[in-house]
């Protein structure tokens, strides 16, 4: 029984060495600090700068307090002043964009070169609005959401995959691997590799989504934050385990090859696995029967299934069902993985098939 239990001890403790090993190596790479560098630009990018492109609301000089209590309601910067020459001084030295000023008709907005639409639209008196369908999502976000959720699964799963892969293949062609393998078992080396790349995968998320609440709260969209929260907090627990599905997939296709060139052919099936459900739920996101059945295929419903909660398409029991499927797929992957792995890893005569490397382990 005290054998068992240091066995599992030092194998945890070997995981642990082999994982601190992979993720020391990742951190002084520079491809993946860029790419993380270059991901939190573009989290940025996309949530602050269209706020600080589309400029703050107008600033209008106005007499009148009536008036300038509906411009101030409209969200515009109001400044009262004393007469309407001195509005109109205002606009022409630059202090205000605009002015609202008395006429016999009525009132008059005037403004230096350019028409400023926001201050006429406050003015303006606009009949009623009834919503027939008040909760109907705006549909740049529909498409937006949708179109996030597949990205970030895609690029993230192909691009920790292949460093998986590549890694893999080094070793063995470098026969550092051998060194390895006489020190630690086979599983534990690819039980070290997933989760080190995994909690990289996983902590380049969450700088992404820090950087993206922040940036929604600063561009005025944090509205949005609200609508995607429930689909958000699915999405974590899926991303998770398919991506441990598709490391352990990786890992295998890196074994099979013998050299850095044999890799493009062998990880194929693996960027297929990847790719075709990364666009299948793009283009089908509009279609519920398809999304229905993508969002429990283990390769597709780490981004289908959060989509259609998202969109308020799945049952309460759904999201469960499909994370149980996910994680008996990614153990049966693990299990199959591990076998395909060590039976491939020392094999350094060439190109290893799928059948010579399930018959003959390490």
């Amino acid at each position: 029984m005290n054998g068992s239990v240091n066995d599992s001890v030092n194998t945890w403790q070997a995981t642990r060495l082999v994982a601190a090993r992979e993720i020391r190596a990742k951190l002084r790479d520079r491809t993946f600090l860029f790419s993380t560098v270059l991901f939190l630009f573009i989290a940025i990018g996309a949530t602050v700068l269209p706020a600080l492109l589309a400029g703050g609301p107008s600033s209008v000089a106005v007499s009148r307090p009536a008036v300038g209590a509906t411009l101030r309601d409209a969200g515009l910067q109001v400044r009262l002043v004393g007469d309407d020459a001195t509005a109109e001084r205002l606009v022409r030295s630059g202090d205000v964009d605009a002015a609202v000023v008395g006429t016999p008709d009525g009132s008059a907005v005037l403004a230096m070169d350019e028409r400023p639409n926001d201050v006429v639209r406050a003015l303006s008196t606009s009949p009623p609005v009834r919503l027939l369908d008040p909760d109907a999502l705006d549909p740049i976000v529909a498409f937006l959401v949708p179109f996030a959720f597949a990205l970030v699964f895609f690029m993230t799963s192909q691009t920790f995959g292949l460093q998986i892969a590549q890694s893999v293949t080094e070793e063995k062609q470098t026969r550092i691997v051998e060194i390895l393998v006489a020190a630690v078992p086979v599983r534990v080396l690819l039980a070290g590799k997933v989760i080190a790349v995994g909690l990289l995968a996983l902590g380049q998320i969450a700088l992404l989504v820090l950087v993206t609440v922040a940036g929604t709260q600063f561009g005025g969209s944090a509205g949005i934050l609200g609508l995607i929260g429930p689909a958000l907090g699915w999405f974590v627990p899926f991303f998770l385990v398919g991506f441990v599905l598709l490391a352990a997939l990786w890992a295998v296709a890196g074994a099979l090859a013998n050299r850095q060139e044999d890799l493009a052919g062998v990880s194929m099936p693996v960027q297929l696995l990847v790719m075709l459900p990364f666009f299948a739920v793009l283009f089908l996101n509009d279609n519920p029967t398809a999304m229905r059945i993508l969002s429990y295929v283990p390769f597709s419903a780490p981004t289908a299934m959060p989509l259609r909660l998202f969109n308020g398409d799945a049952a309460g029991w759904e999201p469960v069902v499909a994370l149980l499927v996910l994680l008996a797929t990614a153990a049966g992957a693990l299990i199959v993985g591990e076998r395909l792995y060590e039976g491939s890893l020392l094999r350094t005569n060439g190109r290893t098939s799928l059948r010579t490397a399930w018959r003959e382990r390490a």
